[in-house]
């Protein structure tokens, strides 16, 4: 891995994901019924065309939704690119896998409604594309049925073809596995298990095949785990999503795991080496550079100007007053002049009154208003210049803690914290004192001892220890608290000090410590051997504590099983494959791992995928463009009516097909009239 320069400073990227745009239905999909290649990992979901190079649509395996809002009757679904912030709804989430098995078909029916959406396929009714898609290795008959009865029943596909992401990514013509041996072996790296799957001249050997249950999600769960047990202060910021950042960018697996761990015990290696990452955080207010006048005139300022918008409301609201009195006086005058008919429709139409004595009622209230709003004005213009007092700054009551004459702010600071300290260093002593004296070994221990003793020799004739002053010295001495208690007066001087401080000294923070000139120090991870732990378990499973064999001691346990011909086919192809394949380093430290339970001198290659993420897709492309495979390799309605959910065609890159035992017949039971028993 590139070493990294001294004290850089890496920034999360947090990286937001785009929504899913909606692909153009051509003419030539549509009509062509060109397959639909959909690769249903249990990380990412990647779906496209047969006849495109690339997917259309490559999305986390998730869905989410959202707490309903007041006013609507549900909340809203989100699936993949369409949660922008997953850790905003965590607890919210979805997916449709059981580890690596797809068993909630709730779940995969709203990604396939995603994804059908988001192809453009516009068609009435179904979907009239055959479909491709990856399942796990040795896939349960049972999700197998769900999901053939999900895709023909519910979307109406024409067919079906079911291959494992391994084998397609193994046939993928780009990585030329079939042009090396026709023998080799699959290892797959995936988000939840690892599967090692043995080839021999072209056939998949299932029943030496392993499963090994971690992953990429354990992976980043370590990583997680031990960020916020070494950062607890920054547990709520150190979240899942950005572990996961740290172990796609930063993580690496080393050929000798010992050695480089013994490295990083050197402070200057760790210096050198150290990730440092800086955490999102909110900086301090700026320091004002105004002078005590200046930040005066600014509050004279400030408080004229909110006296200026308060006259203005005033204004306005005697205005409004004013205008709704004469309207209302304006309806008086039609009782006054006869016009009463009039008046009860402009009264009831505009003011919402029923009776000559509710306007009354309300035009006193406004002339009282009114009244009282001049009045206000009036007092305010009188007093104009009249600004209120600035508020008294806070003076400590204890004289000590005051500003003394001729001493600036900096060094009456500077004064407490270090009066501060000294109190602090004195309960410290004590406490160590006792301490101290509560073991057994310590010179102040033995010296207790030796005192005690001292005074049971003495001659217990006339007991008349304690009479003299001398003798409280030799109490405090044999004290088990060192004869010096933390005395009251010197906690409430503490406290007061910190009080002091903590409204004075923007650096102070309690426990005594100050903050750093840059406060983003305070928000950085270091993060050191992390970087090489979390990935550790790959081949080490019980550093989490699953008791499980490693990735290098299972491939050994699988050729143990063959005879020294077959394991130099085997080893002559080890093909690596899967999301965690990715990992910088594990290529190089699989050949040590293997040159280790190999013979000496023997010969062995292992090859990594040229696109461990795309390869199982393009394989499966590749696969749907063969032109015998809606007849050989597709099942079809008619299949599935007949043959039953569950059933599979066989091809080079699909499970085995092990067809359920029909169900036990349950015996029926007669009458007990019936039934003659025998009594012995």
């Amino acid at each position: 891995m590139d070493e990294k320069p001294e004290f850089e400073v890496f920034e999360l990227k947090d990286a937001k994901t785009v929504p899913d745009i909606i692909h153009p239905y051509t003419s030539d999909l549509k009509n062509g019924h060109v397959p639909i290649v959909i690769d249903n990992g249990s990380y990412n979901c990647r779906v496209g065309w047969a006849t495109h190079s690339k997917p259309c649509l490559v999305f986390k395996n998730l869905v989410a939704k959202t707490r309903k809002e007041r006013g609507k009757k549900d909340g809203e679904l989100q699936v993949g690119n369409d949660i922008t912030n997953l850790e905003a709804v965590r607890f919210q989430l979805k997916t449709q896998f059981d580890r690596n098995v797809a068993i909630h078909m709730e779940v995969q029916e709203q990604i396939f409604d995603h994804v059908f959406f988001h192809l453009g396929i516009d068609s009435e009714g179904s979907v009239n594309h055959p479909i491709v898609l990856s399942e796990a290795f040795l896939n349960p008959n049972f999700s197998r049925q769900s999901m053939s009865e999900l895709l023909f029943e519910c979307y109406g596909v024409p067919g079906i073809s079911y291959g494992v992401d391994a084998l397609f990514s193994y046939h993928c013509k780009e990585e030329g596995n079939l042009q090396r041996s026709q023998s080799g072996i699959i290892i797959n790296l995936g988000y939840h298990t690892i599967h090692i799957i043995p080839i021999i001249d072209g056939v998949v050997d299932v029943a030496h095949a392993r499963r090994i249950n971690i992953g990429g999600f354990d992976v980043t769960s370590y990583m997680h785990r031990l960020l916020q047990l070494k950062y607890p202060v920054h547990c709520n910021a150190i979240t899942l999503s950005r572990a996961e950042e740290l172990v796609h960018n930063h993580s690496f697996l080393p050929e000798e795991y010992g050695l480089v761990l013994n490295e990083w015990s050197d402070q200057d290696y760790y210096d050198k080496h150290v990730l440092r990452i800086q955490l999102p955080y909110v900086a301090p207010p700026a320091v004002s550079s105004l002078t005590a006048d200046q930040q005066k005139e600014r509050r004279k300022e400030l408080a004229k100007r909110l006296v200026e918008i308060n006259a203005r409301k005033r204004d306005e609201r005697l205005a409004e007053d004013e205008d709704m009195l004469n309207q209302l006086l304006d309806v008086q005058n039609l009782i006054h002049s006869g016009q009463e008919k009039a008046f009860q429709v402009k009264a009831l139409s505009s003011f919402d009154m029923g009776s000559e004595a509710e306007l009354v009622k309300q035009i006193g209230n406004l002339q009282a208003r009114i009244q009282r709003t001049k009045q206000k004005i009036a007092a305010v213009n009188s007093n104009e210049d009249v600004v209120s007092e600035e508020p008294k700054p806070k003076i400590p009551k204890q004289t000590a803690l005051r500003l003394r004459d001729g001493e600036d702010a900096g060094s009456w600071l500077a004064r407490l914290r270090k009066e501060r300290a000294d109190l602090v260093e004195k309960k410290a002593a004590r406490q160590q004192k006792r301490q101290d004296m509560s073991k057994r070994r310590t010179a102040a221990a033995q010296e207790r001892m030796r005192i005690i003793s001292e005074l049971a020799k003495r001659d217990k004739k006339e007991d008349n220890f304690g009479m003299r002053d001398e003798d409280w010295d030799v109490y405090k001495a044999i004290r088990r608290d060192g004869g010096d208690s933390d005395s009251e007066e010197e906690q409430e001087r503490l406290v007061e000090i910190e009080e002091v401080l903590r409204q004075h000294d923007r650096t102070f923070v309690e426990g005594g410590e100050l903050i750093s000139t840059n406060p983003g120090e305070a928000h950085q991870l270091h993060v050191g051997i992390e970087k090489i732990r979390a990935v550790e378990i790959l081949f080490q499973p019980g550093m989490v504590g699953i008791e499980e064999a490693g990735l290098a001691e299972t491939l050994g346990y699988v050729l143990k099983h063959y005879s020294p011909e077959n394991q130099n086919k085997l080893v002559s192809n080890i093909f690596l494959t899967g999301g965690c394949a990715t990992i910088p380093g594990l290529k190089e430290r699989l050949i040590r791992e293997v040159r280790e339970i190999r013979p000496f001198q023997s010969v062995f290659c292992v090859n990594l995928s040229r696109n461990p993420i795309l390869s199982a897709w393009n394989g499966a492309r590749e696969f749907a463009n063969m032109p015998n495979f809606s007849k050989e390799f597709m099942i079809s309605k008619d299949d599935f009516t007949e043959k039953g959910a569950e059933y599979l065609k066989e091809h080079k890159a699909s499970n085995v097909f092990n067809a359920s035992p029909a169900p036990l017949c349950q015996p029926q039971t007669g009458s007990t009239e019936d039934v003659e028993m025998e009594i012995f």
